[in-house]
């Protein structure tokens, strides 16, 4: 530790994406041997009492009640976004403008705009920046992106992509901010479609460039708390659903929804190729289906030493979790903000990932383009 180069860290909220953030944080120099070395300086959040007490709890050594201030610190030189995307923007091109590496939380923005801007604000910043599309970091998922990178699977041809919860499935759950368009800036499609739009574009190193889509709100109002009486609109999707175009002529379909009852966080990938095919699910993280030619597929457990990530843990056989991808996720980001490079996947990936999602959005809203089907009968 002693000859390594301290940065000090300004996280800027803590519920759950920040309770991940911040086991990250704290675990990432214990297993992974870094060129830099992390200080849980500052935690912010709004009321000053609660902030303090997540600070004690998750291990940062002090607390602001205003993003502003942490920004100006300095003893921090790298910023944690984890708060609702419609304050993205605005802290991420404070943090870039005042020569913070910043990361944040997906999807970029609420918005192409807001997305745009931060690009630019990242192109014109000393900082680095990453968006944190944290299933790039699954072993599992990486070592897709490593076989068709290969060539393992020939040309790519087919890609099937869902992301499946059940969390709001009941019409009594309360409107939480992921409900309210203001503040999430879509639904199901940015929370988790972001995801599968980002993970099949990992995989197969194609881009969407084109889509066709429909979305739907099922429950339309809902408690403004919990128990309450008092109902307010529900202003996103709760499915959104769209095939695609990749380029190099491959085809897509993609599905996110919060209202797969049963399914907790299905996040499905297969890909087809001319010489083979690979599947991968979330809820089994630690396997890898492959099939080369017509044999069908073998299971493969992700957990050897050579295999990405995995070797830095523990004993073959012993599977990973949800958290440690955030662990791989600061490892990279760490590593590239010391050679001085690039990290992956930057704002620009995440911007690429918004104009996907406008295109989504866009697509739904057009119904002249849902063809109708002939009734035969009348």
């Amino acid at each position: 530790m002693s000859d390594q180069t301290t940065v000090g860290v300004g996280m800027i909220g803590y519920a759950f994406m920040g309770r991940v953030h911040s086991q990250a944080w704290r675990t990432v120099g214990a297993f992974f041997d870094l060129p830099l070395a992390p200080r849980m300086a500052v935690l912010a959040g709004r009321s000053k009492d609660s902030t303090a007490a997540a600070a004690a709890k998750l291990g940062w050594a002090d607390v602001e009640t205003d993003w502003r201030e942490v920004v100006r610190r300095d003893d921090v030189q790298i910023i944690d976004i984890c708060t609702p995307g419609d304050s993205h923007a605005e802290i991420a091109i404070a943090a870039l403008e005042a020569g913070k590496h910043v990361i944040c939380e997906k999807p970029l923005a609420n918005s192409v705009a807001e997305a745009e801007a931060m690009v630019r604000a990242a192109a014109a910043s000393t900082g680095r920046n990453m968006v944190a599309f944290n299933y790039r970091r699954v072993p599992a998922v990486a070592l897709a992106h490593r076989l068709v990178a290969e060539g393992r699977l020939g040309e790519i041809r087919h890609v099937r992509a869902q992301y499946l919860q059940d969390w709001i499935a009941d019409a009594s759950a309360p409107l939480v901010w992921r409900l309210q368009k203001e503040k999430a800036g879509s639904g199901a499609l940015g929370d988790i479609g972001a995801h599968i739009i980002d993970t099949t574009e990992f995989i197969t190193g194609l881009d969407v460039v084109g889509v066709s889509a429909l979305t739907e709100t099922f429950v339309k109002e809902r408690p403004v708390a919990a128990g309450s009486a008092s109902m307010g609109p529900v202003t996103v999707d709760d499915a959104a659903l769209f095939i695609a175009r990749l380029d190099g002529g491959a085809v897509a379909s993609f599905e996110a929804t919060r209202f797969a009852t049963g399914r907790k966080n299905a996040l499905r990938i297969e890909v087809n190729g001319s010489g083979g095919s690979l599947a991968f699910d979330f809820e089994a993280m630690n396997e890898l289906w492959v099939s080369e030619g017509d044999r069908g597929f073998k299971r493969i457990l992700v957990t050897d030493p050579d295999d990405p990530y995995v070797g830095a843990w523990w004993p073959p056989g012993h599977g990973l979790g949800y958290e440690h991808t955030f662990t791989h996720e600061i490892k990279d980001f760490l590593e590239a903000i010391a050679e001085g490079s690039d990290p992956s996947p930057s704002f620009a990936d995440g911007l690429r990932v918004q104009r996907v999602l406008a295109a989504v959005e866009r697509s739904a809203a057009d119904s002249s383009r849902f063809t109708a089907v002939e009734d035969v009968t009348s």
